[in-house]
């Protein structure tokens, strides 16, 4: 019998609390499934198990707040299953008592019971945005789970699709004792934005209310919890890591001519942005410097896969830099897909846990601020970051003659533990390298031997 845990998901997170359980005692679950979210002070995060098995007891109830390595959940071997015992311990009590509801327990697990199970909030999500009715969905995952396919080849209820019959229309949850039926997570999105629970269409058993129902009527302020887990980590960084600094300006004009060109010839959802060819650029050179790849923690811990980083502000103000995993291996198309899908939900508060532990080296773009240059902070446990400015024009000697030329300044800030300014100057003179090669960037990034996977 194994043990989830609250994760660590960040160098300098303590605890974290329990927003939502996507999975109740007797689901079978294999590694990589999302079975949580967890609050930290940037970010809500969906949590994975990392092995196989059957979830046997919830041990810690929604709204909890616990430190990093407590255990939340005991996972059974499948052989286990057959013979499960009584809890040996009692759920950590929540702080807060949750309102009673009709139907099914809500304390252990905040998922509607459905024809097909739910176990994603991003399953719930695209459902809402596509009006797919879950009630009479049935699942094709294990378990009879509904999966992103299931909802995506569904039919439409409501609004732009076929009604849904009447009975089974999504209701509002108006209990005898007044107050609106709904989950704790659903509760704190909806005091954070600011929205009442009482003019909400719930979705779940009885008409409660599901964090997926709360529309985002107010952005969620977490400006003061993401300044404070800002500040400790930059605080970290200057404190721990002997930075230094590196800069050069690269000839952007083929790779400008080359992506006007290949823009021009595709549908529109495979063209792709300017700063796609900075990180895929980024990228392949990370996957050739493993000195300025990977992660201090007790030494130097190298990486053969490049898990990319990216900056991203947030529109209700603060940073985050969750990551895309084999970022060199990627086409242009693909890693604009990517970048678009990791944008979008970072900004709604639905990162996953690999892709806010895991980047290896990040990049950060404040060009379209119009600055020329940016001086990174490195993230712990990381070895390096890459900025970018502006693209201007600047008047450059080509083939023996003046000619004016679209140019952007890349700066290394990198971790001199593991690296010299010879390995810094080496990457920054890659990347400009493949920047006039926009071909071979188009193409996976042929994968170099040796070093620790995350």
């Amino acid at each position: 019998m194994g043990e989830f845990c609250m994760p660590s998901l960040g160098a300098d997170m303590d605890e974290g609390t329990l927003l939502e359980w996507l999975v109740a005692p007797g689901d079978p679950v294999r590694r990589g499934d999302i079975v949580a979210v967890i609050d930290t002070e940037k970010s809500d995060i969906e949590v994975e198990v990392f092995e196989d098995g059957v979830i046997g007891e919830l041990l810690v109830e929604v709204g909890t707040t616990v430190p990093v390595g407590t255990p939340l959940a005991r996972i059974e071997g499948a052989t286990d299953a057959g013979r499960r015992s009584a809890p040996t311990s009692p759920p950590v009590p929540a702080p807060q008592p949750v309102a009673p509801a009709e139907g099914p327990p809500r304390g252990v697990a905040t998922t509607a019971r459905t024809a097909g199970r739910v176990l994603s909030p991003i399953v719930r999500h695209l459902a809402d945005e596509r009006h797919v009715d879950l009630h009479h969905l049935a699942g094709t995952g294990p378990g009879g789970v509904i999966t992103r396919r299931d909802v995506e080849g569904a039919p439409r209820s409501g609004p732009g699709g076929v009604a849904a019959p009447l009975e089974h229309r999504p209701t509002r949850a108006t209990p005898a004792d007044g107050r609106t039926r709904s989950s704790p997570y659903a509760r704190r999105l909806a005091a954070e934005r600011e929205v009442s629970l009482t003019a909400v269409v719930g979705s779940g058993p009885g008409g409660a209310v599901l964090a997926a129902d709360v529309p985002a009527a107010a952005p969620v302020d977490r400006d003061a919890g993401m300044r404070d887990a800002i500040a400790r980590a930059m605080a970290r960084s200057k404190r721990d890591i002997p930075h230094y600094y590196l800069q050069t300006t690269v000839d952007l004009g083929v790779a400008l001519d080359w992506l006007r060109t290949r823009n021009e010839a595709c549908p529109v959802v495979e063209r792709v942005l300017p700063a796609v060819l900075l990180l895929k650029a980024t990228a392949s050179a990370a996957a050739e410097h493993p000195a300025l790849n990977g992660w201090w923690e007790d030494g130097h811990r190298p990486s053969s896969d490049v898990h990319l980083g990216v900056a991203i502000a947030l529109r209700g103000g603060g940073l985050v830099a969750p990551g895309i995993d084999g970022a060199d291996q990627m086409s242009l198309t693909e890693l604009m897909t990517a970048l678009r899908d990791l944008t979008g939900r970072a900004r709604a508060g639905r990162v996953r846990q690999r892709e806010w532990t895991g980047p290896t080296i990040t990049v950060t773009n404040l060009g379209d601020l119009g600055v020329d240059a940016v001086w990174g902070v490195i993230r712990p446990p990381q070895l390096a970051m890459v900025g970018f400015g502006a693209v201007h024009d600047e008047v450059l000697a080509v083939d023996g003659a003046p000619a004016v030329r679209p140019v952007v300044v890349a700066s290394l800030a990198a971790d001199h533990r593991t690296s010299d300014g010879i390995e810094g100057a080496a990457l920054l003179s890659r990347i400009a390298a493949l920047l006039q090669d926009p071909d071979a960037l188009d193409r996976p990034h042929p994968h170099p031997t040796g070093g620790a996977t995350p």
